[in-house]
């Protein structure tokens, strides 16, 4: 973390610039720019250049101007001879100081080059320029020289005051615009510049919302106490779904509103935004600051700016709005803080949840993880203590949390070429009599996971990758989740040419959609799928319809899992309860079982009764006999005993690294160099070089690296004492993933 400890040393007072004057020597300063570079550059200032840490400033870089951040002082290691000078500084609020020293840590943990992590504060093309202004007239009382009809009813017009461009003052009073230049020529009319984009309502936080039961009302306390804590500890709200987590943790956002603070808000999926805006709508009588991929260039540029200029109070986002420039961050609430969605795998490695509850450390601000089936991490934190914990032990209302029986496919299993159980079937039956909603859960995309030859036995495998192509017959087509090809479903098998022999193997949500129109050709079914919805806008309106009651049958993956509220959803059967066991994973049984236990959790939200019904070969498994006994803590207590024994997080630590190349002999090489220069150290095991599960991927040769070690073990100085020196050529990418969720 260069630079952090010596920003308040004076060198930024008119003493400092005194004493470097006496000394003959130009002030410098050092920029960090957002690339792959390992530290700040030395760069001169010019005379007369306002600069402050944390400056958003142009520098040149070789050829080219970049923008950078003014990091520290200078440090010297260059002459002044051999400087180039800072060309600008930009008309946007410098980078506060603790977002400054987040950069560092997260680069310094994730052993990324802190320009890398940079990057994606500044991932808003346009917002360092300067602010753009559009020019409004408005009427000024005084009269022109000569009054006609169509002056007349321009000023007409603009009486009431309000400010219009010109074209909308001539559209409106049916007059040429040459009319309306003319009064603004004789005074008639004055131009005003007002800001192009619109800006974020004022929340209110004292807005009528939700009346709170008592245990409501006692959480949403326990929470404001946290804002005067100096440092307060992260705290988990652990409610069963249905409880009202989030109307309690809006209490704390509007907390931080009385207080002058912004308040971020992460949810771990884009499709979860819908309803939660309408929820937040409800509660503060205005929605929030949107902050997510689907974000086109221009209002990502007025969000960035206006939480930089502190004009947007509140947050909703990815986990990407974690690095946004906050002018004034005073909570953090991290929704669903056990999804796996919050890790980001591509460029800079990080979880999101733990870099949240980094930020709110360094700034001394409270954090909520919330959450009905935690991520062991934070459950083993909350009951050694290091978090805090509320608990929401009962649903809101009338509502009661819905029963859950497991079928066992061995003893009920479907008719032969069907996916869904006799008994599944019954109970689809009975709710359709009821006018009552059902939810079909699958957590795997398309018609069929593969696709395969009758006549030879081959498979249709992705070209780039080492998986099976997806068969998505809606669209006639194969396609590869990893890497994105699709190719035409053919009607030949590529190997042995044999006509019409293709078949496919085991359901996807496509293929059980087609078996519920078989079986139900009456009701009204509807699909969601990130395949089948394209962009918030298909989301919202399938969620609007199902909330409507136009639809009376939804199958779905994982995207309708959690955050929903469907009143009349009283049924969930869940087609492959077992899938996520088939993963050697040491989270499968944890995932298996959050999973389960949200996506039953859409069921009985409101007055009728819920029911859940999993379909499993393996009814014994602790996950399924957990899930049907509603003994969610026990099983974590059981899960934390196994992890413990076996040195796992959260009583251990890992690190995976990845070599990588288009050219398999040169990733080989690379990796057999790298094994040979593994440092011997106590408490730390490295496994592999070996091919990685995905072990060719968008056309690259993969080879993993697992890094095992004990927990009071610096993971970071071993991974860098082993790397530090090692020549990499061009063509290979080595990757590193400190705590890693995802074992591909």
């Amino acid at each position: 973390m260069t630079g952090i400890d010596q920003r308040q040393d004076g060198l930024w007072t008119e003493d400092g610039d005194e004493r470097l004057a006496a000394s003959g020597r130009g002030r410098t300063v050092s920029v960090l720019l957002p690339l792959g570079l390992p530290r700040p550059y030395d760069y001169k200032v010019p005379p007369g250049l306002d600069l402050e840490p944390g400056s958003f400033v142009v520098v040149p870089l070789g050829p080219r101007l970049l923008v950078g951040v003014v990091w520290g002082e200078g440090t010297g290691e260059v002459g002044d001879n051999r400087l180039r000078a800072v060309e600008e500084v930009l008309p946007v609020p410098p980078l506060r100081e603790v977002s400054r020293r987040f950069i560092d840590w997260v680069a310094a943990y994730t052993l990324h080059p802190p320009g890398m992590v940079l990057r994606l504060v500044m991932r808003a093309p346009g917002a360092l320029e300067p602010q753009r202004t559009r020019t409004l007239l408005r009427i000024t009382g005084e009269a022109p020289a000569r009054m006609t009809p169509a002056r007349t009813r321009v000023l007409a017009a603009a009486a009431d005051g309000f400010a219009r461009t010109p074209a909308e003052l001539a559209d409106e009073a049916g007059a040429s615009a040459s009319v309306v230049k003319g009064l603004l020529e004789q005074g008639a009319l004055e131009a005003i510049d007002l800001p192009a984009e619109a800006a974020f309502p004022a929340i209110d936080p004292d807005f009528a919302g939700k009346t709170l039961s008592q245990d409501q009302w006692d959480a949403a306390g326990e929470l404001r106490t946290l804002f005067g804590e100096e440092a307060p500890r992260p705290m988990l709200l652990d409610g069963v779904t249905g409880s009202g987590k989030t109307e309690v943790y809006f209490e704390a956002v509007a907390e931080a509103m009385r207080r002058g603070r912004q308040a971020l808000i992460l949810l771990p999926e884009i499709a979860l935004t819908s309803q939660f805006l309408e929820r937040f709508e409800a509660r503060f009588g205005v929605r929030p600051a949107e902050w997510h991929s689907d974000l086109g260039p221009r209002e990502r540029r007025r969000v960035w700016r206006a939480v930089a200029e502190g004009r947007a109070g509140v947050v909703v986002g990815a986990r990407s709005a974690l690095f946004l420039p906050y002018a004034d961050l005073g909570l953090i609430v991290v929704d669903e803080e056990h999804d796996a969605a919050y890790k980001q795998d591509e460029g800079v490695s990080y979880n999101a949840r733990d870099m949240a509850v980094v930020r709110a450390s360094l700034g001394g601000i409270p954090v909520i993880l919330s959450s009905a089936t935690p991520a062991l991490e934070t459950f083993v934190n909350a009951q050694a203590g290091r978090y805090g914990a509320i608990q929401l032990a009962s649903r809101h209302g009338a509502a009661a949390m819905p029963g859950i029986s497991a079928i066992d496919m061995r003893r009920d299993p479907p008719e032969r070429g069907r996916w869904l159980s006799p008994r599944l079937v019954e109970a689809m039956i009975e709710a359709l009599e009821q006018k009552e909603q059902i939810l079909l859960f699958l957590n795997r995309r398309g018609y069929a996971p593969l696709t395969l030859c009758r006549a030879c036995g081959h498979r249709m495998e992705c070209p780039n990758c080492s998986a099976w192509l997806v068969e998505h017959r809606f669209r006639r087509e194969l396609a590869c989740h990893h890497c994105g090809y699709t190719a035409p479903l053919p009607r030949a098998c590529p190997s042995c040419g044999a006509q019409d022999s293709l078949v496919a193997c085991g359901p996807g949500v496509e293929r059980i959609a087609e078996e519920v129109a078989e079986r139900f050709p009456e009701a009204r079914i509807s699909l969601l799928s990130s395949d089948v919805l394209h962009g918030p806008r298909a989301h919202e309106e399938a969620i609007r319809q199902i909330e409507n009651r136009e639809i009376d049958i939804i199958i779905g993956t994982q995207i309708v899992a959690k955050g929903h509220h469907f009143p009349w959803l009283t049924l969930v059967g869940v087609i492959d309860a077992d899938l996520g066991l088939e993963n050697a994973d040491l989270r499968a049984g944890e995932r298996t079982f959050q999973l389960m236990q949200q996506v039953a959790g859409r069921a009985g939200r409101a007055e009728r009764p819920g029911r859940v019904l999993l379909q499993t070969y393996m009814p014994e498994h602790p996950v399924m006999r957990a899930l049907v006994a509603g003994a969610r803590d026990s099983f974590y207590a059981r899960e934390a005993e196994q992890r413990r024994r076996l040195g796992q997080p959260p009583f251990g630590r890992l690190a995976g690294v990845v070599v990588s190349s288009e050219n398999p002999a040169e990733a080989q090489r690379v990796a057999h160099e790298m094994a040979r220069r593994i440092p011997e150290a106590e408490k730390v095991q490295v496994l592999g070089p070996a091919p990685a599960p995905l072990a060719l991927l968008r056309g690259r040769t993969r080879i993993r690296f697992l890094i095992k070690a004990r927990r009071e073990v610096n993971l970071q100085a071993f991974v860098t004492n082993w790397l530090t020196g090692m020549k990499v050529p061009g063509s290979v990418r080595v990757a590193i993933d400190i705590d890693p969720l995802s074992f591909l």
